[in-house]
């Protein structure tokens, strides 16, 4: 935190209500960090191939202002409630409304179970289809066939040839 200015981190920040009778302070979470919560409760989500940039989110990661885990999300705050676009790239072969619900509840419980805030909507953009993990299993099951052959070659040696080796 000492390289960096105080400022350039907290972009914009919503205050936290204390719900003790004696404040002591108060509490402020940056954008980012609530945008960061929700893209690695994402990822968390079997058939989410990636995370990826509505237009302007893509401008922000080519100047270098918007990397890592808050990726693909955009988020709005103010003091009661909050709002997350999450843009995806789905596995092939996943159904997805299914996953989009499991994503919408995974993302809402752990940000507020982590900051306290009210999320009251998580919107979900399929931005595109992920064909990787089929083309990896077919690849998988082309070694197998393969690796199977080899045995089947290595089974068929004559007795002779292998007294020789």
């Amino acid at each position: 935190m000492d390289e960096m200015n105080k400022q350039d981190v907290i972009e914009e920040v919503v205050e936290v209500p204390e719900e003790t009778e004696e404040q002591v302070g108060n509490v402020k979470i940056a954008v980012d960090v609530v945008a960061t919560i929700a893209g690695i409760a994402t990822n968390e989500i079997e058939g989410v191939a990636s995370m990826c940039n509505s237009f302007a989110g893509g401008i922000a990661e080519i100047l270098g202002t918007k990397k890592g885990a808050s990726r693909g999300v955009k988020v709005e705050m103010n003091d009661k409630e909050t709002t997350i676009d999450l843009y995806i790239v789905v596995d092939y072969g996943v159904r997805i409304p299914e996953l989009a619900w499991e994503i919408q509840e995974n993302v809402k419980n752990s940000v507020e179970t982590m900051t306290g805030l009210d999320v009251v909507k998580v919107n979900i953009h399929i931005e595109g289809v992920s064909f990787e993990k089929e083309k990896q299993k077919e690849q998988l099951e082309a070694a197998e066939d393969e690796i199977v052959v080899e045995e089947a070659e290595i089974e068929e040696l004559p007795e002779e040839e292998e007294a020789g080796l």
